[in-house]
């Protein structure tokens, strides 16, 4: 059942990397559009500032699909040179270790979200954007990858209490130098 669970989340997630990806191909258009009228002596304007708030999306979301296809980088020595269990024991201490601390983001994300509501802050730019637009999409997207790595972490949690530590390495472990050269 729980890779059940965990494969849903990564096709999700997988989605999500597909949107996130058209927002970013979006992005790009729009900046070389306005490069290409810079060009006849016009422009739109703002695109470093909208560009730079589609990369803060791009990223919050992006990092829960990172998570569950096994692409955070982790410095392995110790793990790669442990045996099963002392990798499982590694694994869930870097999966304890990085949901408390997106949860940690997540929560002190909201008060900055719930202040620029409070007083309908606007960038100080010349678009004035309004901010809550950007940082409600921006905050999901960290809520988004906490919820993602306790999922994440309690199904490893659970396969390694039965003893699966190869179906736990699946979900929870890493990509080493040595398995990119496989």
């Amino acid at each position: 059942m729980e890779l059940t669970i965990l494969d849903r989340l990564r096709r999700l997630n997988r989605i999500i990397a597909i949107l996130v990806g058209v927002l970013l191909l979006g992005c790009a258009a729009f900046v070389l559009a306005d490069i290409v009228l810079r060009q006849v002596g016009s422009s739109f304007g703002g695109t470093d500032e909208i560009s730079g708030y589609v990369m803060a999306i791009a990223t919050s979301w992006g990092m829960a699909y990172a998570l569950t296809e096994l692409g955070h980088v982790r410095i392995d020595i110790l793990r790669s040179r442990a045996a099963q269990r002392g990798r499982a024991v590694f694994d869930l201490v870097a999966m304890l270790a990085l949901s408390g601390t997106i949860t940690l983001i997540a929560i002190k994300g909201w008060p900055v979200l719930a202040r620029s509501l409070a007083n309908s802050s606007r960038a100080n730019t010349p678009l004035e954007t309004p901010l809550a637009m950007v940082q409600a999409p921006w905050l999901a997207g960290w809520i988004w990858f906490a919820l993602t790595s306790w999922v994440v972490f309690t199904v490893a949690l659970v396969l390694i209490a039965r003893g699966k530590f190869s179906e736990a390495d699946a979900v929870a472990g890493t990509y080493g130098e040595l398995d990119a050269l496989k």
